[in-house]
């Protein structure tokens, strides 16, 4: 399989350790931010190229239109997609890729007040990142279809980890309560985030659009309640809604959904290793 991961953060780096694990025979290139180099994840080596906004080094132009998959793990860069900006033109429509793996985010359905969406539902973002997912996830539909190329597009709700999550940030005393009624918010484990886009590349979907969240939406006190527990620690500090400073964090707040996972379940046949929050926590 040849593999090119644009972006090395949590997501692209437990994808490929699922791949390694399932002994697929990987070739593999990535992007970062850092000078081009190479590097090893569990003493398999791959190639890192350099890639910003200010330069790329151009050795991803020789490889590009030989990938099997390409994984899109980047955030949107003043409000940008720079694989779009910089590398669309470069892409062939008789290219080998069979298929493209863009990670968005559920912040695109912007605020339902705590009721159920799915891939159906309105999108109405009111937050810059939600706006610019939506912006990007359509650009990308777009080169998709101009370029004749197969993209699935996965909306990701909060990832959490074993390295990071409400149970690490009060050990770590980074964590904080914010009050707000009626929020609700979907997150997913990064173990299942890895299988599902293994899943997706053995039976690929073409054009399709998946949430990627777990059984049961929540809001932040009640996850924050069982990770206290789970540890024998008190509550942290509570902080209300309306006095934290505009930002991310507050656009976080803004959204109330819960963000259903049935679409996966079917076409993929999924069954979570984490369904729940209280599962991955207890871990």
């Amino acid at each position: 399989m040849k593999l090119f991961c644009f972006g090395y953060g949590q997501v692209a780096k437990a994808f490929i350790s699922n791949l390694l694990k399932k002994k697929v025979k990987l070739n593999l290139t990535i992007s970062t931010r850092k000078n081009s180099s190479y590097k090893k994840l569990d003493n398999f080596e791959f190639e890192n190229l350099e890639f910003n906004e200010n330069f790329y080094d151009k050795k991803i132009l020789e490889k590009l239109n030989l990938y099997d998959y390409i994984l899109i793990s980047v955030p949107p860069i003043n409000s940008k997609d720079l694989f779009l900006e910089h590398l669309s033109n470069h892409i062939a429509e008789n290219s080998k890729i069979k298929s493209i793996l863009y990670l968005s985010s559920t912040s695109v359905y912007g605020d339902h007040n705590g009721a159920w969406v799915n891939e159906d539902s309105e999108t109405k973002p009111k937050t810059k990142m939600g706006l610019d997912r939506l912006k990007i996830e359509n650009k990308w539909l777009e080169f998709s279809k101009r370029k004749k190329l197969p993209i699935q597009i996965f909306r990701l709700a909060g990832i959490y980890s074993e390295n990071n999550n409400a149970v690490t940030r009060l050990q770590n005393k980074k964590s904080f309560l914010v009050i707000k009624e009626n929020h609700f918010f979907s997150r997913i484990h990064v173990k299942d985030i890895s299988e599902i886009l293994y899943l997706s590349l053995v039976d690929i979907k073409e054009n399709q659009i998946y949430n990627l969240a777990d059984n049961k939406p929540a809001s932040s006190v009640e996850i924050t309640s069982f990770a206290s527990k789970l540890i024998g620690c008190e509550l942290p500090t509570k902080v209300n809604f309306e006095d934290l400073e505009d930002g991310v964090l507050k656009d976080f707040y803004r959204d109330s959904k819960k963000v259903s996972n049935e679409k996966i379940k079917k076409e993929l046949n999924y069954n979570f290793i984490y369904p729940s929050y209280k599962e991955g926590l207890s871990h």
